[in-house]
This record gives C-alpha cells, sequence and structure tokens, in this order.
C-alpha cells in the first residue's frame, strides 16, 4: 500500500514540476512535442493538438520535450542535457553535426531560437510552481486546521527558575513580556529572543491570573542538526495538550507563506550542514524511504499526508534549484552566462560539466539507494 501512496505523490509533484514548464513555455509560444509523467519505455500516450501526453514506465522522474532543443527538460531522478547547438535525426536518433536550417515560422516556435530570459523563465517554471504548490497546501492547512501544543504547563523542573519563583503544574501560560501566547512553541522563541534577561510570565491557575519575574539561566542543548548550541530556559514543559487551531484566510496565507520560508531554509540549511558534514550521509534517502513515510504520513491522516506532500515538493522545487549540470538550476547557470556574456557558454565547456553533473547526479541516487536498503533491510538484523 505504502508504494501506492509513493507513486500517487510523486506523481502528483511531478506532473506539478512538468506543468510549470508546459505552461510557460506555451505561454513563451514555444512547441511542446512531447509532456511525459515517468521516463523510460511508453505505457501509455495520446496526442492532444501538437503535444503527446505520455505514461512511461518508471514513476521517479517526467519530462517535457520542447521543438528546437537537444535534450529535454526533466524533474526527477532522470536528467537529458539541454544543449541548442545540437541536433538529433528523429528516425536513426543520431546526433547531426549542424541544426537542421529553420523555416521562419519554425523559428518562432523553438526553444533555442527563444532569448536568454524566456528560456530562463520555462526552465524556472518548473521548480517554482513546486514551491508554490507547497504554499498552497500550507495555506489550505492553516484553513483546515493545525494540531497545535497549547501553552499548558506539563513539568516544572525542580530548582530551575520556574520553580524557584513558584509556576506550578497545570499552569497555563497566558503572556510573556507583553506578548500574549498562545501555543507552547511561543514560549520558548520569546525566552530565547530575551537572551537571559528577565521576563514577565502571566500564567492562568484556575480562575486566578497571576504574575512572576523570572530570570532564564543558560543551558546547552541541540538543534535539529545535533549541533549544540547556547540559550536559555526557565525549567518548565508542555504538557502535551493539542487543540485544533484553525485560521481565517487572511492568516492562512500569513501563516502558509511563513512555513514554506521556513521549510525552504531549513531544506537550504540541510544541503549545507550535509556538506560540512554535520548531517551524516546515511541520512540521505531515496524512493524506498519516501514510500516508507508517505504510507506512515497516509496513516496518520489527511492532514498529515498533505504536509509530507508539500516538504517533498520543497525539496523537489530547491534541489531543482541547485546550479548542478543537468538539473533546472544547471541549465539557469549556463542561460545567466548566456545573458551576461552576450552570447552561448561553449559548447565542450557545457558537455564536460553535464558529464560531471550527471555523475554526481548519479551518485546521490546510488546513494540514497544503498542507504535505503541498509537501513530498511539490514538495521533491524543481529
Amino acid at each position: 500500500m505504502m508504494v501506492i501512496y509513493a507513486i500517487f505523490v510523486l506523481g502528483i509533484l511531478i506532473f506539478v514540476h512538468e506543468f510549470g514548464h508546459f505552461i510557460v513555455a506555451k505561454l513563451f509560444n514555444v512547441k511542446v512535442e512531447k509532456f511525459s509523467l515517468g521516463f523510460g519505455p511508453k505505457l501509455f500516450g495520446k496526442q492532444i493538438g501538437e503535444t503527446e501526453y505520455l505514461l512511461s514506465a518508471f514513476p521517479l522522474g517526467g519530462y517535457v520535450k520542447m521543438f528546437g532543443e537537444g535534450g529535454v527538460i526533466e524533474g526527477g531522478a532522470e536528467k537529458t542535457p539541454l544543449d541548442t547547438e545540437k541536433a538529433y535525426d528523429e528516425e536513426s536518433g543520431e546526433p547531426l553535426d549542424e541544426l537542421p536550417e529553420l523555416t521562419e515560422a519554425e523559428k518562432a516556435r523553438s526553444f533555442a531560437h527563444k532569448p536568454p530570459l524566456a528560456r530562463i523563465a520555462i526552465v524556472m517554471a518548473g521548480p517554482v510552481f513546486n514551491l508554490v504548490f507547497a504554499w498552497l497546501i500550507f495555506i489550505l492547512l492553516c484553513i483546515l486546521g493545525v494540531p497545535t501544543v497549547t501553552s499548558k504547563i506539563g513539568e516544572v523542573i525542580k530548582d530551575k527558575p520556574a520553580a524557584r519563583a513558584g509556576v506550578l503544574k497545570g499552569d497555563v501560560v497566558t503572556d510573556i513580556n507583553g506578548k500574549t501566547i498562545t501555543q507552547w512553541d511561543d514560549i520558548a522563541g520569546t525566552i530565547a529572543a530575551g537572551k537571559g534577561q528577565p521576563v514577565k510570565l502571566s500564567v492562568k491557575r484556575g480562575a486566578e491570573s497571576l504574575q512572576f519575574t523570572i530570570t532564564p539561566e543558560a543551558r546547552v542543548s541541540k538543534n535539529l542538526f545535533g549541533e549544540s548550541i547556547k540559550g536559555h530556559a526557565i525549567g518548565i514543559a508542555a504538557a502535551g495538550e493539542i487543540i485544533t487551531e484553525k485560521s481565517n484566510p487572511f492568516q492562512a496565507v500569513i501563516k502558509g507563506s511563513l512555513q514554506t520560508w521556513k521549510v525552504i531554509d531549513l531544506t537550504f540549511m540541510s544541503l549545507v550542514k550535509m556538506v560540512q558534514r554535520v548531517v551524516p550521509m546515511d541520512s540521505v534517502g531515496g524512493p524506498i524511504m519516501i514510500a516508507k513515510m508517505a504510507g506512515e504520513t497516509a496513516q496518520m491522516g489527511a492532514s498529515s499526508f498533505l504536509a509530507f506532500m508539500a516538504l517533498l515538493s520543497i525539496n523537489l522545487g530547491v534541489l531543482n534549484l541547485l546550479p548542478v549540470p543537468v538539473l533546472d538550476g544547471g541549465h539557469l547557470f549556463f542561460f545567466f552566462c548566456e545573458l551576461i556574456i552576450g552570447r552561448p557558454v561553449n559548447r565542450k565547456v557545457r558537455e564536460y560539466a553535464q558529464q560531471i553533473g550527471l555523475f554526481l547526479l548519479l551518485s546521490l541516487m546510488v546513494l540514497a539507494f544503498y542507504n535505503d536498503i541498509v537501513r530498511y533491510f539490514f538495521s533491524s538484523q543481529g
């Protein structure tokens, strides 16, 4: 069942990505010859107008094939380099030494003959659509309601600042330094922002409202990446009481935007930490990990499943924007260079860069599959 959920998630995200390329190409009057979900052998195809819509065998990617390009703009696991100086014979598939002569009408529909800014917009559209799709999901989730931990205190740690001040288990934090508190996450953030300065804490105890002035104490904790960080705390823990917090459409747009940016920032930071070896390489996951997480979140409910889809969509968008040849970001890098220097980057340079990029991408895929196999088939043994 988890495989079905994974194919469903990947299918939607790949469709969103390729639809971005497709619709912006159409806006710039570029002829789209093929639109495929999946890559490899064709399972099903239907010609509608000038475009053939395909369902291909391997669901880990997809592609949009445009007239006037040597390769395809793809999303997912497989990439073919864009090469606007090389063409292929349609029957034999052999590369041609020179581009065939095009009529003026054909040039008007050709991707290669569009100005750099138009090509940049077409290539960038795929990752951007993934980010926008995640943003819309987060907005929808805020409207439907997000599970939130309340500000009720479940534990007051002995001999810590809150305990010495008289705070008790069961108190509900309502205000810190004049800022209204509605959820537990607000407490840690507000105390951390004070950098150790005394805080004025207001709590509700039954029908009674009480105020305390508490000086946080320094502590060392771990962040999401396992790094030790210095901060301040007053020595309280959440009761774990959950409520569903709904937002009106205006609030949902603001909260959804903040959540989208938070995940984008976390994704970039994860990549940086991985390069710095703070995050171990064995944390990289592949299709098996995606399938397992898709199945688990689906069992947790529609909201969790949608949140997972949004997270994966942002990861797909961010990764495709990296300036690695054979990814969308690699194409964008070359197009920006062309925009600056006034001519396309040397073909040999692009070919070498694409070979390096393909090697890096394949290496990452091998690592992800290896980690999946070790994690799910061998870690529980012995």
